[in-house]
């Protein structure tokens, strides 16, 4: 029996300016993951920084709500990780549930991100 390897990645960009990922976290889509990347994303950014998001609700219990807005499809807001999340996929096929060299552990999958 094999197990399947469910994870999904969350950057964090500094958007306008550098288009920089500033933190990333690789997990599942919960809660605790979500805390984990904002952990991971440096004190001058969670201070000074608006969040543009989707709609998940992990995000809506972790970033505070004066500095988080959900993107509407439409907003544009989101494009640049999106695009970037494609890109990863079309570049690195260990990435790709899909794909036969698909990384099979967390600790692979995590080393080919970075």
């Amino acid at each position: 029996m094999t197990k399947k390897l469910h994870a999904w990645e969350k950057y964090r960009y500094n958007l306008y300016k550098t288009k920089q990922v500033i933190a990333f976290h690789v997990g599942d889509r919960s809660e605790n993951s979500a805390k984990e990347l904002w952990k991971k994303i440096p004190g001058i950014y969670k201070k000074n920084s608006v969040f543009y998001t989707d709609d998940w609700d992990a995000y809506k219990s972790v970033i505070p709500k004066n500095q988080h807005v959900v993107a509407d499809k439409g907003s544009g807001y989101t494009n640049i990780i999106e695009r970037f999340n494609c890109t990863l996929r079309q570049r690195v096929s260990r990435l790709v549930l899909s794909a036969l060299s698909f990384s099979k552990t967390i600790e692979n999958h995590i080393g080919t991100i970075k």
